[in-house]
């Protein structure tokens, strides 16, 4: 398939790129017609298919679930499809995330520069497996966990929702609750047209840039401070890390790097190259890379308020690139400089806190609890796989 196959609507085509830990990542997959699923049928994938990656990042696989049935193995895939008479496939897809089968993986792929997966090289995978009953009793210790995971996941969607809706209604909508506990502008509040935003803004407010309401600390080119193996370290926090995590390759740097650069749970991130995105870091404490800024908000600015509001002008950032049909690369002070934003009164940035600390923190609290499921997880994961570690 070409790019020009892929529509906005259609059947889902899992791509490398949306392979994660041993599940497809469903926010960004593409589409195909039902014309060319169709014709493509027999790469379609079943309730307890693994997928990986052909190049790249071949060590992570995805285990296809009730949700991704019908999709296409795409370009760049390879489809494992177990015999379920012999094999849990939920089993076999935490047997296949364990280290040791990782780094085998790794070892037998073939290319120089970047590593090749094929389906010869899958079929010598070494196995080394239990009865069936004992399959199915470990990948369900296993999946209570991901089953936790995925319920906060769900629960800070929700959340993540609410309190964008909440952002808008006071900050877009204007409709704030006014000294009565009406909303502003629906209840006839002072409105004054603006220039420079084209558009009315609350009469009083306030017109300014993203530089007004935080400071923006870049993070260092981490590979100059790598430490000495008697040194003190930390993980360093890449773009990669913001969206998977520390895994155990990621890199180090060390411990003695300034304290602007080390971020630690609660931090907002703002990845200013390649992808633009905003969030909570809750992955514990790191080194800051480069082409990430630690966003710092100023004393008379609430977090929670830089949060949103950053979050909602990079969004402004990405439709600019699309006018422009080009990739935005990255974000430069100039634009954050040429920026322009509606800046609120005091009272109103003070009551918005109050009513979005008791979410925030939600959010935070969750993910911080899928980090630590997530070390116990996997820590339980190769004590189960080899007997090391047995249950009643």
């Amino acid at each position: 398939l070409h790019a020009s196959d892929y529509v906005k609507q259609g059947v889902p085509s899992i791509m490398p790129k949306d392979i994660g830990e041993r599940r497809v990542i469903e926010d960004t997959i593409a589409h195909i017609s039902e014309v060319d699923a169709q014709r493509l049928s027999r790469y379609l994938v079943q309730l307890g298919d693994i997928v990986y990656s052909r190049r790249g990042d071949i060590e992570r696989c995805a285990l296809i679930r009730k949700e991704n049935v019908g999709s296409l193995c795409g370009t760049g895939c390879l489809r494992v499809r177990p015999n379920a008479k012999e094999i849990d496939s939920e089993y076999l897809s935490y047997y296949l995330s364990t280290p040791k089968i990782r780094k085998w993986i790794v070892d037998n792929a073939t290319g120089a520069t970047m590593p090749n997966l094929n389906s010869d090289i899958l079929r010598l995978v070494p196995l080394e497996i239990p009865n069936l009953e004992q399959q199915k009793r470990i990948a369900c210790i296993l999946s209570s966990f991901d089953e936790k995971i995925d319920l906060n996941n769900r629960l800070n969607a929700t959340l993540e929702s609410m309190a964008k809706t909440l952002y808008d209604y006071w900050f877009v909508q204007f409709d704030f609750p006014d000294e009565y506990g009406r909303p502003y502008k629906t209840s006839g509040g002072s409105m004054t047209y603006n220039k420079e935003l084209g558009r009315e803004i609350p009469t009083g407010w306030d017109v300014d840039n993203l530089y007004r309401i935080a400071d923006y600390e870049n993070g260092l080119a981490c590979q100059n401070f790598r430490p000495q193996a008697h040194e003190d370290f930390l993980p360093v926090i890449k773009i990669k890390e913001m969206h998977e995590g520390i895994t155990a390759a990621t890199e180090r740097v060390k411990a003695d790097i300034p304290e602007t650069k080390i971020i630690d749970d609660g931090d907002i991130l703002f990845s200013w190259s390649a992808t633009l995105e905003v969030q909570y870091w809750t992955g514990g404490k790191g080194g800051l890379n480069q082409h990430i800024f630690k966003v710092i908000p100023h004393d008379d600015f609430p977090k929670e308020y830089v949060y949103h509001q950053l979050k909602e002008y990079v969004v402004n950032f990405v439709k600019i690139a699309e006018a422009r049909k080009t990739t935005m690369g990255h974000i430069t002070s100039d634009h954050l400089q040429f920026s322009r934003i509606a800046i609120p009164s005091p009272d109103i940035l003070q009551n918005f806190a109050k009513t979005m600390k008791p979410i925030h923190q939600r959010m935070i609290t969750n993910k911080q609890e899928n980090r630590r499921l997530t070390q116990l997880r996997d820590f339980l994961l190769p004590l189960l796989m080899n007997g090391q570690v047995t249950f009643k």
